[in-house]
């Protein structure tokens, strides 16, 4: 009778591992895949591709590299040698040497380079393969120290995680951009936000978040929309104002820069990236922020009730060059352009307790407070012609009691986009899905 007791492998060494340690002169074992080759006659440097970065092995004429070409999968054994001209400052002589896989075809693009210039669509076809580039990679595990610094800051806030349905009976953003769908005979759509089921578990936990996609059927293909993306969203109970809310998120952007500074240098470094301070964000009403952008930058207002693409890039120039502030929030947005349950503003209820936050010219973040009166979130969905009848269940909530609340979302795409300083919202998207795209 045999146990499987869940230990790990020994042995094998990761880079991490060999930055701690004492290395000079140890032998050690390590796998990956040849990211690149390079003959130099009486030696051959091979470039190991692992999970956490690249090193440098040198093989002399006796180790046996038949069959071996880029993308093979090897276990490599050798003595570690201190180089500061090699990647992480070491590199390994290689004294034994196992293929343990083989490409059947060369790759279609080479993606050791440290630019591949493709086409956006190109790129996307050939997505599998281009993900292997090493800056390419680098885009997504920033994006992955997002996620991990909002899961670690809301889970400090004493912020319960949630995971709600992506079938719903009926859109939280109203519209027409929502998927619908045949479930079982009955109509269903593609949740565009999980705002109903925040706002229920306030009433339950008090303080809620949540990591996953959201379904928008946008019919359009911009550099800054998806059809398919990841929010980040939290919702939380008993605030006396909304700006509790962007001092949350704040609080969240600095746990995020200081995470990507500690944990994350090789892939800021290979992308060049200098993060944003987030030490203060300021902070400006929308009427104001579009008057002062309209007289600053001599574009007219067109829309009084929403901010056009170019009106957020001036308003964040504005921000840039007025407080020096990469990040900035338009608070009181218009009712008019806000969802059903967007508290008014008791001062002037042509405004809501609402923001977006901008960043580098374009909307990563829409929140606010929510309306926790029954009665008044009734009267505001008559007011808007809708039917209270067809929201039982998520009026069961404001019924039967909820706390003052708000909450936001966040768009990890996005916010990945802007930091990465990429100009389409694809790049920061593993396999995107737009209006034409469905694969891979």
């Amino acid at each position: 009778m045999d146990f499987v007791t869940g230990s790990a492998p020994e042995g094998r060494y990761e880079i991490a591992d060999l930055r701690r340690c004492e290395r000079d002169g140890q032998e050690v074992t390590v796998h990956g895949a040849i990211h690149a080759r390079r003959d130099m006659g009486s030696i051959t440097f091979l470039t190991l591709r692992k999970r956490d970065g690249v090193v440098q092995c040198v093989a002399d004429a006796g180790i046996d590299l038949t069959g071996l070409s880029e993308e093979a999968t090897v276990l490599v054994t050798g003595t570690v040698r201190d180089d500061e001209r090699a990647p992480n400052g070491f590199e390994l002589a290689i004294t034994k040497l196992q293929i343990l896989s083989t490409p059947a075809e060369p790759l279609p693009v080479p993606v050791s380079k440290w630019k591949l210039n493709l086409n956006l669509d190109t790129e996307l076809n050939l997505r599998p393969v281009v993900l292997r580039n090493l800056r390419k990679r680098s885009v997504f595990k920033i994006q992955e120290g997002l996620g991990r610094a909002f899961r670690a800051y809301m889970e400090g806030q004493k912020f319960t995680e949630i995971h709600t349905p992506k079938i719903v009976h009926a859109g939280a953003e109203g519209g027409s951009n929502i998927f619908r769908l045949d479930y079982f005979g009955k109509k269903a759509f593609l949740t565009q936000s999980p705002q109903f089921y925040k706002q229920m578990m306030v009433g339950v936990y008090e303080r809620v978040f949540e990591l996953a996609p959201v379904f928008r059927a946008e019919k359009h293909s911009t550099p800054r929309h998806l059809n398919e993306y990841t929010s980040m969203d939290f919702e939380m109970g008993y605030i006396q104002s909304f700006t509790e809310l962007m001092e949350m998120e704040t609080g969240f952007l600095q746990c995020a820069m200081a995470l990507l500074a500690q944990e994350y240098a090789d892939d800021l470094k290979r992308l060049n990236l200098t993060l944003p301070s987030v030490e203060k964000i300021p902070a400006l009403r929308f009427d104001e922020a579009k008057r002062l952008a309209a007289e600053k930058y001599g574009r007219p207002i067109r829309d009084p009730y929403d901010l056009e693409p170019e009106e957020e890039v001036n308003i964040s120039r504005y921000a840039k060059q007025t407080w020096d502030s990469d990040f900035v929030f338009v608070t009181h947005y218009p009712s008019k352009k806000r969802p059903f349950y967007a508290m008014d503003d008791p001062a002037d209820p042509k405004y809501t307790l609402s923001f977006d936050l901008l960043f580098r010219g374009m909307e990563v973040t829409t929140g606010g407070q929510r309306i926790h009166s029954y009665e008044g979130q009734v009267a505001k969905m008559l007011d808007r012609g809708m039917h209270p009848e067809e929201f039982t269940q998520y009026l069961m909530l404001h019924k039967h009691g909820v706390p003052p609340h708000g909450g936001l979302g966040i768009g990890l795409e996005r916010l990945t986009m802007k930091l990465c300083e990429l100009d389409n919202v694809r790049h920061a998207c593993l396999f995107p899905r737009d209006l034409n795209r469905l694969e891979p």
